[in-house]
């Protein structure tokens, strides 16, 4: 009895982790709104009531494939980077730009996440206010705290912000633009040690521009 139940339960969580990949790539290639749990389920050699069982419906499922790819980058590359709390601004910064660009362009990803989340970007469902609340604005307060601490006595609400944007769009850059600048720099493959390079750059340039202001 003991050994059915391990089963099952290995069974469920199985068929969770294969909605979740199927349900992605589907998603990314269609759309929210044109995608269908039954195409979803057939790919996924699941029952329909999987997705009732473990997501509820067609939007917890899609709000689950967003949140396990945002989470799984979490943990394989957190803000702090193993830094203690009181560890100067400067390496929290350093530390907290090459996680965010670890997060977005690391190659292991698959292939379909990156069509997934510029769909949501282009046509956002409600999805993206939960990530909003649950997944960027701790990201975007962690980062703020940080600026905060390096402009010190010049901190304001407003600058905070400006420069919070402004590192933040620097990495950016480097996801939204990858199609034209492979293209046009093709030595650069975004390989681990070209993030590097970048997390490198992107501090420092960032400091100067934020000790120019403080």
């Amino acid at each position: 009895m003991l050994n059915v139940c391990f089963k099952q339960a290995f069974d469920m969580a199985d068929t969770k982790q294969r909605l979740l990949e199927v349900a992605g790539e589907v998603f990314a290639e269609k759309g929210f709104h044109n995608a269908t749990i039954r195409e979803i389920c057939d790919r996924a050699q699941a029952n329909i009531a999987a997705v009732n069982y473990h997501y509820r419906d067609k939007e917890g499922l899609y709000f689950g494939v967003l949140e396990y790819w945002c989470r799984l980058g979490e943990k394989e590359f957190p803000l702090d980077n193993g830094l203690a709390p009181n560890a100067p601004p400067e390496k929290r910064l350093e530390a907290f730009i090459r996680s965010f660009l670890f997060r977005i362009l690391d190659k292991s990803k698959p292939a379909w996440l990156s069509q997934l989340m510029a769909r949501e970007i282009a046509e956002p469902t409600a999805a993206l206010d939960r990530l909003i609340a649950e997944v960027y604005r701790p990201l975007a307060d962690h980062l703020a705290e940080i600026i905060r601490s390096l402009l010190g006595a010049a901190a304001t609400d407003e600058k905070v912000w400006l420069c919070s944007r402004s590192v933040l769009g620097q990495c950016l850059y480097y996801y939204y633009a990858k199609p034209a600048i492979v293209r046009m720099t093709p030595e650069f493959t975004y390989t681990p040690a070209d993030l590097e390079t970048l997390a490198a750059h992107i501090t420092q340039f960032s400091l100067g521009g934020l000790r120019q202001l403080s």
